[in-house]
């Protein structure tokens, strides 16, 4: 059976389904149409099945012009027809794992997505999770759901957990070359996983268990939230001291060993490192265990905002105005640089801080050209010189390589800059107030 399956995924006549169509899912949906795959895309929202069936993408990572000819070919199709899922030999779920308002884990997508591929498990069939979650959930959540199937894992099906390592708009790491890691139920599922993710990524990395493979990924996102808290509160107290952050980290980052250099900004966005730390704090907690780095790490890191409104609100006080009726221009509110995505990203609480504060606000992304705002929508302001000169401040919340700051700076009244995007910038430098 085992040899049956290994044999499909080699010579390239197994058939993918990917579930869950988002930053994680979608592109490794085109990275297995792209090897050769008959691939089939599952996700709840029509709006998402229909543009790809079209050759539209909607995300960064992935082009029109990669989408189109695979679904032209008939090499991708996405559909929103959970019955697909009984002509699939593997399966991969990437669905969104989001943190409920009390930061508990809500694996209700993971649950739904399960539910799905029990309904349709057959015989030799892989499944892999790939959403991040707290350690043990394949083995004490997803197994039992699919076998009550009648299936066993390692026996009937295979069952394993490879954890996503998406970095959306970076331009050099992609699913195709960014080393994966997977742990299964049996050694047989990891074997089987490990020769799925090889046809279409070299470097993987098997380890001795689901719960391994779990905890790997929060490890990750944990290691790169408590660095990156860290480096924020540093940046609080360098303020302090009357000292400059962006200095003291370009200094410490000339020691060849023993320091990796992290920045500070306006807070935490994206799917991953806000969210995924929480999940391994709630799991330590049900074994009666204070996760405390990660807690005070995501402590500093959510107040963050609520700082860069109070050093707002003292650079206009400095000039004799109060936040309240003043003009400020937001740049940058996606949670990094050049991409579409807003997703917990900490320029919108800075807005809502602001706009909390009876300061007349705009703001301007050349990448979100509107969001949903309270009851309504929110469009991106043109930038113009006019509009600059108008600001009694601009904040430069993400700093796309789009903008020109040298022009912003020398057209702007003031210049709050939360990225060290300005650091190049001579002109009008004294107009330039950082993190």
């Amino acid at each position: 059976m085992k040899k049956k399956l290994i044999d499909k995924i080699k010579d390239k006549s197994a058939t993918i389904g990917i579930i869950g169509l988002g930053y994680v899912g979608l592109p490794l949906a085109v990275g297995y149409a792209e090897a050769g795959y008959k691939v089939v895309g599952f996700d709840i929202l029509k709006d998402k099945v229909n543009k790809i069936n079209r050759g539209k993408s909607y995300i960064d990572d992935i082009s029109d012009g990669r989408l189109k000819p695979l679904v032209k070919s008939g090499k991708l199709k996405a559909t929103d027809n959970e019955k697909l899922l009984a002509k699939m030999d593997c399966v991969s779920i990437c669905v969104p794992t989001p943190l409920s308002k009390t930061k508990d884990p809500d694996i209700s997508y993971i649950l739904s997505a399960v539910d799905g591929v029990r309904k349709h498990l057959h015989k030799e069939m892989l499944i892999v999770l790939e959403s991040t979650t707290y350690p043990g959930t394949t083995d004490e959540v997803i197994k039992p759901k699919l076998e009550e199937s009648g299936l066993k894992a390692g026996k009937g099906f295979y069952l394993a957990f490879s954890p996503e390592r998406v970095d959306p708009g970076n331009a050099f790491y992609a699913t195709h070359n960014t080393p994966r890691v997977v742990g299964g139920v049996t050694p047989q599922c990891t074997k089987i996983a490990k020769t799925y993710y090889e046809v279409i990524i070299p470097n993987i990395y098997a380890v001795s268990s689901t719960q391994a493979a779990e905890m790997v990924k929060l490890l990750e996102n944990t290691f790169r939230s408590v660095n990156i808290g860290l480096v924020n509160e540093m940046a609080v107290m360098c303020h302090r001291l009357g000292l400059d952050v962006w200095e003291i980290i370009g200094a410490a980052a000339t020691k060849p060993f023993g320091f990796m250099p992290f920045y500070p900004g306006p807070g935490l966005g994206g799917h991953c490192i806000p969210i995924d730390p929480h999940y391994l704090s709630w799991k330590l907690k049900t074994l009666n265990y204070y996760a405390r780095f990660i807690e005070l790490a995501g402590d500093i890191n959510s107040h963050m905002p609520e700082w860069v409104v109070e050093r707002i609100t003292g650079l206009l006080n400095q000039r004799g105005k109060s936040i309240k009726g003043s003009k400020i221009v937001i740049l940058g509110i996606a949670y990094k640089r050049d991409i579409t995505d807003v997703r917990e990203s900490p320029a919108l609480d800075v807005m809502r801080l602001i706009e909390g504060s009876g300061a007349k606000m705009h703001y301007n992304d050349p990448y979100v050209p509107s969001i949903r705002w309270h009851k309504g929508t929110l469009k991106s302001t043109k930038l113009t010189k006019a509009l600059l000169n108008s600001a009694d401040l601009t904040v430069i919340l993400t700093d796309h390589t789009d903008y020109d700051y040298r022009w912003i700076v020398a057209n702007s009244k003031l210049v709050f800059d939360t990225r060290n995007a300005t650091n190049f910038v001579k002109i009008g430098r004294k107009k330039i107030h950082k993190l």
